[in-house]
Order: structure tokens, then C-alpha cells, then sequence
């Protein structure tokens, strides 16, 4: 596959399994191969087809996770376009190195440039839309949808949560800012079709949220009309900031830390593994007593398992802001 300069913002390098080269049958049939042979090494597992009529190496494509997979079929859908396309909506964020928590990885998503109606084929949604300049990008011998695009195309073919961890990944990388997001919806995306998600998704997106699960965490404090938090809150300690806080409620005295299991990943070292995990753990006992220490206020944890069971949640912390709330008035 040819290569080309990334644009800023896309970390993927030459070895990234996504960017796997792909054959097409027509040019394995050229270099000498023929329909039974493929079938062979298909049997033998030598190669895999991510897309009818495109081959890929078949131990690499056994070590794919489901989104990367996702980016090899994209490109295979691209490369076998018979139309003037660049990839787009869903299929744009693997490559843009974006993450793609709570979207449907079935088919691949493609836009034509002449914007003409698009069709649907087996695994493929072709798109129409005008192209404005800057919204097409060239890294890694393809055109995708720019981060800014893609992040309005989302919203049409996902949900709001799933698109608003899409949003803050890209703001917080600074690959644009809120008031770019703003105009560009404004601009012509307005008056796209299934775009009503795109408003709300602009209102709750945020540079300062960092994460997959701390975009989620702060949707289930909207979605569950608690009151939106401050996010990224710096502590203090004379002068000296000590931590900053993934969600901060002030006035109520409770602060929110999305726990996601990054954070406590062993490293494959010499040194004992149980040992270094066990390091971590008491690092974050630590660093909340201190937090605690200074501003009094007391700390709710968020996992993964918590946003996947919300009554839960709104329990624990409806819970902790009652008792709180008590603490304060018998003080």
C-alpha cells in the first residue's frame, strides 16, 4: 500500500495492523495466482478475506481486535470503490486513531466527492454531502474524513454517547476547538439528514475530558440530570498543585475519578508483577487521602462495570450526596 505523510493529529505507524497490506483478487489473479489457489490458502489460513475479492495475511488478521479489523475491512471497501470516495463517519475514527466505544462495526462507511446519492451494497454505506476545503485529509495513501468532519458524521450514524466520546477525543487532541466544531455544524451539517443528535453532542462536548470512560461518565451525569461537574478540577495545597480531579463538584463536596483498568495494567518487567500492581493501588489510596485531606470533600469511583449498570450508579451516588449533605448539617 503506499505511504504517505500523516497529518497532524494521527499517531498510526507503518507496523499498525490496521494498516496491513491488502490484495485484491484481481492482482493476486495477475501475479499468478488463480481462484483454487486463494481457496487453499484460504483453507490453510495462510490468508483471510476481510471483504469479498480482498485478501489480507491470515495470522495477522487472527491477531486484529474487532477495531481494527474494522479499519482493514474500511480500506478494503475503499480500494475496491469504482467511484471517486474518501473514508468516512465510523470508518474514519480507527484510522484517525479515534475510539469507537458504541459503534456498530458492521458496515463500512464511504463518501463520494461528485455528491451524488450514495448506495448500499453488501458491508458498505456510501454517503452524499457537500465537501467542504479542509474536510478531507490524506495520511497513509488514503482520504479520509477530517477529525473535525468526522465528528459531526458520527452523530448520524451513532448514538449520542458514543459520538460525544468521539468529540472530546479529538478536542482534547486538539485537533480542533469547540468554536470550529460550533461553525462547521452551522455551516451546512445543520440541514444533514438524521444531524438533530449533532446539537446536543456539540453542547455536552468538552477539550478537557480525557477519556472513553470519563466522556461516559460525564453523559451519565447529563443523562441522569445530576448537575454537570467540573471537570479536570486542580487542587491546591499551599500554593502547589497536588492532583487534578477527573470531576469536581464543589459546592457539594464530592469528587468523581473514572477508574478505567489502564490504570492498574500490569507491566510485563522483571519485577514482580503482583508486587507492582499492589504499588499502584495504594499510589491512588495515597493521592484521594490527600485529596480528601485538603479539601474535605469525599471521592466516588467509576468503572467500566458501573456505567454498564446506570441504576447502580444513580444510587451510589444520590447516596453519597445525601449523606454529605447530612455530614454538613450535624457538623
Amino acid at each position: 500500500m503506499p505511504s504517505s505523510g500523516s497529518q497532524p493529529g494521527m499517531h498510526l505507524s507503518p507496523v499498525d495492523l490496521r494498516l496491513t497490506p491488502i490484495w485484491l483478487r484481481l492482482e493476486l489473479l495477475a501475479a499468478g495466482e488463480s481462484d483454487r489457489s486463494l481457496a487453499r490458502a484460504l483453507k490453510a489460513g495462510t490468508v483471510e478475506r476481510p471483504r469479498r475479492g480482498a485478501y489480507v495475511d491470515g495470522p495477522a488478521w487472527r491477531s486484529m481486535s474487532p477495531e481494527q479489523q474494522y479499519a482493514v475491512r474500511s480500506r478494503a471497501a475503499y480500494r475496491q470503490a469504482r467511484t471517486n470516495v474518501f473514508i468516512s463517519h465510523t470508518s474514519a475514527v480507527p484510522l484517525l486513531d479515534g475510539p469507537l466505544w458504541g459503534f456498530d462495526l458492521g458496515d463500512a462507511h464511504l463518501t463520494r466527492f461528485d455528491g451524488r446519492t450514495g448506495r448500499r451494497e453488501a458491508g458498505i454505506q456510501q454517503h452524499r454531502g457537500a465537501v467542504a476545503e479542509g474536510d478531507v485529509v490524506t495520511a497513509h495513501g488514503l482520504q479520509i474524513s477530517s477529525p473535525l468532519r468526522t465528528a459531526l458524521e458520527v452523530t448520524t450514524v451513532g448514538s449520542v454517547e458514543a459520538s460525544l466520546v468521539v468529540a472530546n477525543h479529538f478536542l482534547h487532541r486538539a485537533d480542533f476547538t469547540p468554536e470550529q466544531l460550533r461553525t462547521r455544524y452551522d455551516d451546512s451539517i445543520a440541514r444533514w439528514p438524521f444531524s438533530l443528535k449533532c446539537e446536543l453532542v456539540i453542547k455536552l462536548a468538552d477539550p478537557r475530558i480525557e477519556s472513553p470512560g470519563e466522556s461516559r461518565t460525564f453523559y451519565f451525569l447529563w443523562k441522569h440530570q445530576f448537575p454537570l461537574p467540573e471537570p479536570q478540577y486542580e487542587v491546591f495545597d499551599n500554593g502547589r498543585l497536588v492532583a487534578r480531579l477527573d470531576f469536581a463538584y464543589p459546592a457539594l463536596g464530592i469528587w468523581i475519578e473514572f477508574d478505567g483498568k489502564v490504570k492498574y495494567q500490569r507491566r510485563r518487567t522483571a519485577e514482580d508483577d503482583e508486587e507492582d500492581v499492589t504499588r499502584i493501588v495504594l499510589r491512588e489510596k495515597r493521592r484521594e487521602e490527600r485529596i480528601a485531606e485538603i479539601t474535605g470533600w469525599r471521592c466516588l469511583r467509576v468503572t467500566w462495570f458501573d456505567l454498564a449498570n446506570p441504576e447502580r450508579l444513580v444510587a451510589r451516588l444520590r447516596n453519597l450526596i445525601e449523606s454529605v449533605a447530612r455530614s454538613r448539617r450535624t457538623a
